[in-house]
């Protein structure tokens, strides 16, 4: 960690490694990806993890329906997801997957824990109940309509009997409300807070952790009565991948554990939030700091679904405009702690309006006019009612992105988009084109460019998160001497243009 800097550690869920990334996946790692950008230019010593989940019976099914062995087939899928967050520029520290031999190690490592430490929460039993092989989950009564699982409807469940190993998840039932109710920043937003009170004033139901005649899986450590080695449970399996990348159980773990947030779709909020947190306090570890929960991106009203054909190719969705306007119109249209919908009707109503008639204009025509007035020099101007007002809002802007009420990226963009307004007010009502006429106010017009080019600068930093190749575009157009990656958000209300040669180039976002 450098100096002065605060450990920032934050995951996203790994994937399923059945199939090829969808603009579900890609709106949690775009997500993710703000939240850690955003981080690194506070100054914090990041670390983002992602991945991908590689064992379990869906794996062994897909695998055996294309003819091949497992792991040739997740190292092809694996080979997918890669190239696709490269394209989506998802910065991650560390792409973690399951089936590495480091992650098998730290698994078992801590099902050994749990046992030396807690025996009586491992115990055997016969079992039986509908399985859900979507879910990798036996599903209780309210989570199946008409026979099947309601996150899953499109395939069958399967009445299952099995004699398997189980977690006293009963155990930690108050341990769990406490942790909930008294600890408000754990589990966000307030509506999935709720779900997980409302589970447990339901009661909870202790969970299978084996399975049996499951190959492609970690061998549980533990023999059962019989003899026979079972399967670890996918899931307890999957969520100690957040402990496992810090290097568990060697003893160098505890220098980024506890994780300070976990991103996680609705979907999988209860194994985020009531399993894993149970799994650590039974293993004696530290719990995460936090776990913010996303909605879905649908389609039609519809969620995306390889298994029910609802999809939309990532790679089309990109080439309509660019990666950037992709990830724009993501974390614009879809609120990060609900729902949203993808419409390409939308894509192209944001595109044109916000990006290449608000911001891509802005910037494009006061390029214009410091080439053009300025000889393209940025002139030496005092501050400015622009610049005071645009502090306004960027407080906003901190207030939706730093956690502090949550990780409303949406409300974040809405903030610097408040200030693209301005600036294209400010351009109308100082009509530097009228003052260049006129000698006597040259200083009007060197302190109007000035005030315009920090304006955009700052837009530059505060929209890198989001966009980092149009804002690096933007802030080379500038001439700024330092790289865009470098700055800072302490230093945004001192930063100055002076003396900058711009050059307008072409423009950030061509209109259709």
């Amino acid at each position: 960690m450098t100096d002065g800097s605060r450990s920032f550690y934050l995951t996203t869920a790994i994937d399923y490694a059945n199939g090829d990334p969808h603009l579900g996946h890609a709106f949690e790692k775009i997500g993710a990806d703000v939240i850690a950008r955003y981080h690194r230019l506070r100054g914090d010593d990041v670390h983002f993890l992602t991945g991908l989940d590689e064992h379990g019976q869906k794996v062994a099914q897909a695998a055996a329906d294309r003819d091949v062995s497992p792991q040739q087939f997740v190292d092809e899928i694996a080979g997918r997801f890669l190239a696709m967050w490269e394209r989506c520029g998802i910065s991650y520290d560390q792409f973690i997957r399951t089936t590495n031999a480091e992650h098998k190690r730290g698994v078992v490592a801590l099902i050994q824990r749990i046992h030396e430490r807690s025996p009586e929460d491992f115990y055997e039993r016969t079992y039986e109940g509908w399985y859900c092989v979507g879910c990798e989950l036996f599903k209780r009564e309210n989570e199946i309509v008409d026979g099947k699982c309601v996150i899953h409807p499109t395939r069958e469940l399967a009445w299952t009997q099995e004699r398997n190993y189980f977690f006293r998840l009963t155990r930690y039932a108050e341990f769990l409300r406490t942790l909930i109710t008294e600890h408000a920043q754990f589990l966000r937003p307030e509506s999935r807070r709720n779900e997980m009170l409302a589970l447990l004033d339901q009661g909870l139901e202790d969970i299978s952790i084996t399975r049996s005649r499951l190959t492609w899986a970690i061998p549980f450590p533990i023999a059962s009565s019989s003899g026979e080695t079972q399967g670890t449970w996918v899931w307890f399996d999957a969520l100690p991948n957040y402990l496992t990348a810090t290097g568990y159980p060697d003893a160098s773990f505890t220098d980024r554990w506890p994780a300070q947030l976990h991103i996680v779709g609705k979907d999988i909020n209860r194994l985020h939030s009531i399993v894993w947190p149970a799994m650590l306090e039974s293993a004696g570890l530290p719990i995460p700091r936090a776990v913010w929960v996303h909605g879905f991106v649908q389609l039609g009203g519809e969620r995306f679904s390889k298994s029910a054909g609802v999809k939309l190719e990532l790679s089309e969705a990109m080439d309509r405009y660019g990666v950037d306007a992709f990830r724009y119109f993501l974390m614009r249209e879809v609120p990060f702690d609900g729902d949203g919908n993808f419409s390409w009707e939308r894509f192209e109503e944001r595109y044109n309006a916000d990006l290449a008639n608000a911001w891509g204009n802005l910037a494009s025509r006061s390029l214009a006019m410091v080439e053009k007035y300025c000889d393209a020099r940025v002139p030496a101007g005092p501050r400015t009612s622009l610049d005071d007002s645009d502090a306004i809002d960027y407080d906003a802007y901190h207030a939706a992105m730093d956690g502090r009420n949550g990780y409303l990226l949406h409300e974040g963009l809405k903030a610097v988009w408040a200030t693209i307004a301005r600036g294209n007010e400010y351009v109308d009502r100082q009509a530097p084109w009228k003052l260049a006429k006129d000698p006597a106010q040259r200083e009007a017009l060197d302190a109007t460019m000035a005030a315009l080019c920090r304006h955009l600068a700052r837009h530059c930093i505060v929209l890198f998160p989001f966009m980092p190749g149009k804002a690096a575009e933007l802030w080379a157009a500038l001439g700024a001497p330092m790289p865009l990656a470098d700055q800072r958000f302490d230093q945004l209300a001192s930063l100055d243009c002076a003396g900058w040669k711009v050059s307008k180039g072409a423009g950030l976002f061509p209109k259709t």
